[in-house]
C-alpha cells in the first residue's frame, strides 16, 4: 500500500503551494520583520523565533509575482533546510494535506526551468506547486546571507 505524503499547503495570490510537512516547524501570524543590511535582495529581513534569528525569504520576489504591502491576515511559515531555518511570508496557510505518490508529477515535466520546485501535485480542483527549500537560495545568496547575519549578530 502506498504511504501518503503530507504537505503544508499555503497560497500566494490565487496559486496553492506546498512544503513537505517534515520541513515545517510552525505557521504563525505575520510579525514585524527587522531589515538586515547587506542581505541578498530575496531576504526581507529577520524575525525572532523563540530567541533564534530567522531570515525571512521573499517568495514573491523568487517567483516573480507582483510585490504588495503586507496585510494583517498574512502568515509566516517557519521551515528548515539542511543548512538553516527560513521564514516565508504567505497570504494564507490552508492546512495539511495528504497526497498519494501517483498524484505527484516532477516539476521539470510540466514547468521546465523551475529549479525551486520539487514537484506538482495534481488535484481535481487544480495544482499544488511543491517548493524545494534546499535550492531556494542560490549559493551566492546563501553566502551573502551568512555574511550579513554574522555582521548583524
Amino acid at each position: 500500500m502506498d504511504t501518503p505524503h503530507q504537505l503544508v499547503v499555503f497560497t500566494l495570490d490565487d496559486q496553492r503551494y506546498g512544503l513537505p510537512l517534515a520541513s515545517v516547524e510552525r505557521a504563525t501570524r505575520i510579525v514585524e520583520i527587522t531589515p538586515l543590511p547587506d542581505a541578498p535582495a530575496i531576504v526581507l529581513g529577520l524575525i525572532n523565533v523563540h530567541g533564534r534569528l530567522v531570515a525571512v525569504v521573499n517568495l514573491r520576489h523568487r517567483f516573480r509575482l507582483p510585490g504588495r504591502e503586507f496585510a494583517l491576515s498574512d502568515q509566516i511559515v517557519v521551515a528548515h533546510t539542511t543548512r538553516r531555518p527560513v521564514a516565508l511570508v504567505v497570504d494564507a496557510v490552508i492546512g495539511v494535506m495528504a497526497y498519494a505518490e501517483q498524484q505527484l508529477v516532477d516539476a521539470a515535466d510540466i514547468l521546465p526551468g523551475t529549479d525551486h520546485l520539487e514537484g506538482v501535485v495534481k488535484l481535481d480542483d487544480g495544482l499544488i506547486l511543491i517548493h524545494d527549500l534546499e535550492t531556494f537560495l542560490s549559493l551566492d545568496e546563501a553566502r551573502a546571507l551568512d555574511v550579513a547575519m554574522a555582521q548583524d549578530g
